[in-house]
């Protein structure tokens, strides 16, 4: 989903796409998918590569480890784009839950991993159905390609696993808020379809310096739905804040990589 993104901001940025622990073609371990300890994930991935600092963009879970990541490691981080998803235990959290589209967060017993066993193309296309707002945009290549992704061993107890460490980074995250607010710029981005303000709301008590925008046209699957859009908004926010460093020697990079070196 982040190529068009990554391909425009590698023009003066270097780009780190890193599959978080259990997706993609990450490790899949048993456990640890709390977003403190992927958290922890992320400062694996930034030493490995020698890189001190960074910006952040995130999308759905991605907010989660990116706001666990953000408010432990405060000095590593140099401004927050979060998109179109809650935080556990900030803001509306307990009114979200009620929402009946986001059964999927209690999905949980013995039987789960069973039932969707060899389903799991039924049970993302009603994730891409449910949150488009429109759903054609979601291309057949693209629910493809996750659909074989989630068929790998391990990878649907990871996804479930995601959710169900829900409880552990709500009492996580109200400790971290109650440290304090994230003093770096954020800009919180929501589908019109979707979250829209709601992002700001979120985030506006969870860090004191917050910019709201909203995805035109888009539910929660932005970069499927309006990636044109996506970018201006991100990129946007990036050049205002001059965090662009040109490269003096060479071509931009971007760099995809793997959890299962450091998890």
């Amino acid at each position: 989903m982040w190529v068009p993104l990554a391909n425009n901001l590698a023009r003066d940025h270097t780009v780190i796409v890193p599959d978080l622990r259990g997706m993609g073609l990450s490790a899949k371990p048993a456990g640890g998918y709390d977003k403190k300890t992927q958290a922890g994930d992320v400062v694996g991935i930034l030493d490995a590569l020698k890189i001190e600092r960074a910006a952040l963009v995130t999308h759905d879970i991605g907010n989660m480890v990116g706001y666990a990541f953000a408010a432990q490691y405060r000095n590593r981080v140099t401004l927050f784009v979060v998109i179109d998803a809650p935080l556990p235990g900030v803001g509306p959290w307990e009114e979200i839950l009620k929402n009946p589209l986001l059964w999927h967060f209690r999905f949980g017993g013995p039987d789960m991993e069973p039932l969707v066993a060899g389903r799991e193309r039924i049970y993302l296309d009603r994730f891409w159905n449910e949150f488009s707002a429109t759903p054609k945009r979601f291309s057949e290549a693209a629910r493809r390609h996750y659909a074989k992704l989630y068929a790998r061993p391990g990878a649907m107890h990871a996804g479930f696993a995601r959710f169900a460490a829900f409880d552990q980074d709500a009492a996580d995250n109200r400790a971290f808020v109650a440290m304090g607010k994230l003093e770096v710029p954020v800009l919180a981005l929501g589908g019109e379809k979707s979250f829209g303000t709601t992002m700001a709301v979120v985030m506006r008590l969870a860090a004191s310096n917050v910019e709201e925008g909203v995805v035109p046209d888009s539910g929660h699957w932005i970069m499927e739905e309006n990636p044109k859009a996506t970018i201006a908004l991100v990129r946007g926010f990036l050049d205002k804040l001059h965090i662009a460093a040109p490269k003096a020697v060479g071509a931009p990079t971007v760099r995809r990589t793997r959890n299962d070196r450091i998890s």
